[in-house]
């Protein structure tokens, strides 16, 4: 769930930031295609993923130094819980 809310946002923010197209969002569908959550646990995937938009959406208007800086910590963080869930689940 951390991983969706990180995905969200990264999606804000890389868009803010000058990266233009929806990468962020078709990772996360491809998140929900290896998980295969029945429906009750895909709307919270989806829950997480646009709160985590959501959270900076309201902070950020344009791209400044902080919201640079929150990029590379999500980013940091995303790598990590990829790697944690793929040793703990497999690829």
């Amino acid at each position: 769930m951390r991983l969706a809310e990180v995905l969200g946002s990264l999606h804000y923010l890389r868009n803010l930031c000058g990266e233009n197209g929806d990468r962020w969002r078709a990772e996360m569908e491809k998140l929900l295609e290896a998980e295969k959550p029945d429906e009750v646990r895909r709307a919270k995937f989806i829950a997480n993923f646009n709160r985590g938009y959501r959270s900076f959406d309201e902070i950020y208007v344009k791209c400044t130094s902080s919201a640079v800086e929150a990029i590379n910590r999500y980013m940091k963080e995303g790598e990590a819980l990829s790697r944690e869930i793929a040793g703990r689940y497999g690829t």
